[in-house]
């Protein structure tokens, strides 16, 4: 059984390591595969097994205490984005998704953004679908646009100074 210095400088060790790295260490510790990247995520989940393992998990109470507490929540608040909206004829669900809601920071579908970057004027077109036009081509995202217009990568939003915050729309405050 490991001391408690000990299981301190392992879980210490893991802030040295790499995202696949600590993805191996997840492996190891919990005997299946971890669906995140996010190196603070997988460093926590280890440390937390590490724990576990050297002190104990959960008392068997708090186990019961917790999955009654699951059973009990609404496990999704709301609808997602795209979800399947229509039904057909046969009663089969259709696979019409609904159509994306236009980010209220942007302005009208037609409207052409306009920036002069490094001595070429960058135009980037909003269209009716929510996608953005540029230089011919169509993209779905207007940083993707700026990005590939600019030759470097962008946030769309700050090349343009569209709104600061989500949910403002442009020209408004």
């Amino acid at each position: 059984m490991k001391n408690e210095t000990e299981i301190r400088e392992e879980i210490e060790s893991l802030r040295s390591l790499t995202t696949a790295h600590l993805k191996e260490k997840y492996r190891e510790v919990f005997g299946e595969e971890s669906r995140s990247n996010h190196k603070q995520f997988l460093f926590r989940r280890i440390a937390w097994r590490i724990q576990a393992n050297a002190w104990g998990g959960l008392s068997e109470r708090s186990r019961r205490r917790a999955l009654e507490i699951a059973d009990d929540a609404d496990l999704r608040v709301r609808a997602p984005k795209n979800f399947l909206r229509e039904m057909s004829d046969g009663g089969r669900t259709a696979e019409a998704r609904l159509k994306p809601s236009l980010d209220p920071r942007l302005p009208l579908p037609g409207t052409p953004l306009i920036r002069r970057y490094q001595g070429k004027d960058i135009v980037v077109h909003v269209r009716p679908d929510g996608g953005f036009q540029c230089n011919g081509r169509i993209y779905t995202s207007l940083s993707r646009a700026v990005s590939e217009a600019a030759g470097t990568r962008w946030n769309g939003f700050a090349f343009y100074g569209l709104g600061h915050r989500p949910g403002v729309k442009h020209g408004e405050e």
